[in-house]
């Protein structure tokens, strides 16, 4: 993530010992991303993750870190919330909100193949499952609410044709919204992009950065995923050996639904319009920070266009 928030080890070493970690012997800003203030935090005890919270309140958070938790505690890799001597998995840094969570092994896969695709597919049913009694509930922030309110706001920078290639696609999700809100449904990521899986190897090690997580439908979370996974980032056409692997390897675990199968193609669609919009909002209406990543809207410009054309893997 970007540092909007930076510390130092000074900042840190008093704040620090409301954790049973050990001494704090270095800290380092981690560039990418655009949400959240992000440091590898290495003590005695181990190497952790801080996160300074930019944009979610403290009432927001703990579905967040709740749900990671919950989701740690029924054997899915995802980094675990670490609480204080007080028992607080939150706590406040700089005036703001802040948690330290496990860091996962391995790296990230950016150049995955139809093997990564499915354990990332079987691992994201398991997740799906595992969050089903999850007591809390937020909705999606990033759903077709914001999506309705950025749009506005985007528009000025955009030429005419993509103008209307966002009032159409805008036109279009609203008239899906109905059916979509009865598919199956529950806790997602959300943002589960390649830069957010660690592997070791082909070992699937874990899924991090549950920051964008929120209540609505599995199948939008699949789309998201499927959009980063399985494409020709040049191009955003689909890969039929990665989609493929990773559809089926979803189905093995959570089996689609004919509602879903019907729907897919507008999911698709939905998912590729919210990070079109979202990248549109960090390029063109930025907050100022130490290290900032913004990514090219265009990328997934492509992608949606290529969903509107109807060509997509099916899901079984």
């Amino acid at each position: 993530m970007a540092v909007f928030t930076a510390v130092s080890l000074d900042d840190l070493n008093h704040w620090i010992g409301q954790f049973s970690l050990g001494k704090l012997l270095a800290v380092q800003g981690i560039a990418s991303g655009i949400e959240n203030s992000n440091f590898f935090i290495t003590t005695e005890s181990a190497e952790y993750v801080l996160t300074i919270f930019e944009q979610l309140s403290f009432e927001q958070l703990p579905f967040y870190l709740q749900l990671m938790r919950h989701l740690a505690q029924r054997g899915i890799p995802v980094p675990a919330p670490l609480a204080n001597r007080a028992g607080e998995i939150l706590t406040r840094l700089h005036g703001k909100p802040a948690a330290i969570v496990t860091k996962l092994e391995g790296h990230s896969q950016m150049a995955p193949q139809p093997v990564h695709c499915a354990a990332v597919g079987a691992m994201q049913a398991r997740m799906h499952l595992a969050a089903q009694d999850f007591p809390l509930s937020q909705a999606n922030l990033r759903g077709l609410s914001w999506w309705a309110e950025t749009a506005p706001k985007v528009s000025p920078f955009l030429s005419e044709a993509d103008r209307q290639t966002l009032k159409l696609e805008m036109q279009f999700q609203q008239t899906q919204a109905g059916a979509i809100a009865a598919l199956p449904a529950g806790p997602i990521h959300a943002d589960l992009f390649r830069n957010n899986v660690m592997f070791v190897g082909e070992r699937l090690t874990g899924f991090f950065d549950f920051y964008f997580a929120g209540c609505d439908s599995w199948l939008f979370d699949v789309a998201v995923t499927l959009n980063d996974w399985c494409v020709d980032l040049a191009s955003g056409v689909i890969d039929a050996a990665r989609a493929r692997a990773l559809l089926d390897a979803y189905h093995a675990v959570r089996p689609f639904t004919a509602a879903e199968k019907a729907l897919w193609p507008a999911l698709l669609r939905g998912a590729a319009l919210r990070f079109w919009l979202s990248r549109l909002y960090d390029l063109h209406l930025p907050r100022e920070a130490e290290m900032l990543t913004p990514h090219d809207p265009d990328h997934f410009l492509r992608i949606l266009r290529q969903r509107q054309t109807g060509l997509a893997m099916e899901l079984y």
